[in-house]
């Protein structure tokens, strides 16, 4: 038996497999997938946990039951490349014919002293239990900051304005305004519910240090000291350890660089999916899946002897929410905001939980 491995059960991983299992693979081929969790968790809802608005339960996917996919739950160290050898803890090794990476991000502390011991997490599920409790056990009328104005501090922010109407909320963030990368309409859209909603919006904030119950905000003259009970950290993302330590070409951001195959150039075995694959567009749960699904056809086309034909991944846009009567979102180069891109975005959800499984 031919043996195709699947490191990580998210988007893009799950996407594979469920391609795979569609496209008639030849029957000397097994599919195994290595997750340290026994079910996907939707990381796009993380931060809907955290705010105590959903359930553990209203997150999770069941991974596919069948008889050509062996779960192995395990947590991966590292991976050998030139021995095929993939390396857990307290367990022996599991080697493969080929393989995709899809072990998605954590998150990038910029060098900040202290960020990673005090900024909390919303990027693994365990970490995002964590900082559902920490957010939870605030006081009423504490102090919480979301460091990072991007679409994750902006979802997290907005869910937490509705799940502790008590609480007073803000979000830093580096640049001018916030969701910086996004139509300034769409962002002045953002920043007038934060405002209607009392959440306290600061830019050209430069954080150099995290302390319990202090971040510090250097400036031109001097160094403010910010005052916050929890600090939750959406300032960037990179790459997982694991993904970091191999020996491969890697873009600015630590990303693998892929051939037009998906595929590492030196290991043809091997491909990258997802948030820690060089892609021309930023990292979301919909470019992880609809490359997933190449990744699928290459594999299938390389079984069969055939020269594998892809097009150019087209994604149909962004998404986010604002509480559950509001959101935003951009189709193509159009913005659309209110309540239309909530209610798209609910829709999406539902579809992804119950696509696979």
């Amino acid at each position: 038996m031919k043996r195709f491995v699947v490191c990580g059960g998210g988007y893009g991983g799950l996407a594979i497999i469920d391609r795979l299992l569609a496209g008639g693979m030849p029957e000397d081929v097994e599919i195994v997938l290595i997750d340290r969790m026994p079910f996907q968790g939707l990381k796009t809802e993380y931060y809907a946990l955290a705010a105590g608005t959903v359930t553990d339960l209203d997150i999770r996917v069941a991974f596919p039951k069948n008889d050509r996919v062996r779960i192995h739950y395990g947590q991966i160290t590292s991976i050998d490349l030139d021995n095929k050898l993939i390396h857990l803890r307290e367990d022996d090794p599991i080697a493969y014919d080929q393989m995709a990476i899809a072990l998605g991000c954590t998150d990038r502390y910029h060098g900040i002293t202290g960020a990673e011991e005090f900024g909390n997490s919303i990027q693994s599920l365990s970490s995002t239990r964590r900082t559902y409790q920490l957010l939870n056990d605030i006081k009423p009328y504490g102090q919480m900051t979301v460091v990072g104005g991007g679409l994750s501090g902006v979802e997290m922010a907005a869910e937490l304005r509705e799940s502790r109407p008590d609480l007073n909320i803000r979000i830093l963030d580096r640049g001018p305004r916030v969701l910086s990368s996004f139509p300034v309409k769409l962002s002045n859209y953002v920043s007038d519910w934060f405002n209607e909603h009392n959440v306290e919006l600061r830019s050209h904030i430069n954080v150099c240090q995290l302390e319990q119950g202090v971040i510090y905000n250097r400036r031109e003259q001097d160094t403010e000291a910010i005052q916050s009970d929890v600090t939750v950290w959406t300032a960037g993302i990179q790459p997982v350890k694991v993904v970091q330590d191999l020996n491969v070409p890697k873009d600015p951001q630590g990303r693998v660089i892929l051939n037009s195959y998906h595929q590492i150039e030196q290991y043809p075995e091997v491909f990258v999916v997802g948030d820690c694959a060089s892609l021309p567009f930023s990292p979301s749960a919909q470019a992880a899946g609809a490359q997933g699904e190449q990744i699928a056809d290459v594999a299938l086309a390389l079984w069969k002897g055939e020269t594998p034909k892809l097009g150019r991944i087209k994604l149909k846009g962004v998404l986010g929410s604002l509480g559950k009567k509001s959101g935003f979102g951009m189709f193509g180069k159009r913005p659309m905001v209110g309540y239309v891109p909530r209610v798209i975005k609910s829709g999406v959800l539902w579809i992804s939980k119950n696509h696979f499984g």
